[in-house]
């Protein structure tokens, strides 16, 4: 991204970066403001984002996207004012990336008449 926090180039790998959450790991002070894309996908074309407290895999609230949405904005809230800053973490499933009104990558465009259904949703357990 550049200084304003406007997607300024191709997408990144994760691969070491503070944004691979790959693995679990604690979110800790990590600062996210990041569109993630190459999404790994299970059986079903679902991908998966899961939270725990705990780091336990038996607890916790599991995000999936199905094959319509090939990105997830994740955001810690870093820039807010200090008394709202991590507070929650925000995941986002998207059909495209931030800005592509502007670079009409993975742009949905709809003709009159047309509709495009995708299906997201959430467990807790």
């Amino acid at each position: 991204m550049d200084e304003r926090g406007i997607p300024s180039g191709p997408p990144a790998t994760v691969e070491g970066a503070p944004c691979d959450f790959r693995k679990t790991r604690t979110i800790g002070t990590s600062r996210l403001d990041h569109a993630l894309t190459g999404l790994d996908r299970d059986g079903d074309g679902r991908a998966w984002m899961h939270l725990t407290g705990d780091g336990s895999a038996e607890t916790g609230i599991r995000l999936w996207a199905g094959e319509g949405y090939g990105w997830l904005q994740v955001f810690t809230g870093g820039p807010v004012d200090p008394g709202r800053r991590r507070k929650a973490l925000a995941v986002e499933p998207m059909t495209c990336p931030p800005n592509a009104f502007v670079t009409a990558e993975d742009l949905l465009v709809l003709e009159p008449g047309e509709e495009v259904t995708h299906t997201w949703g959430i467990k807790a357990s």
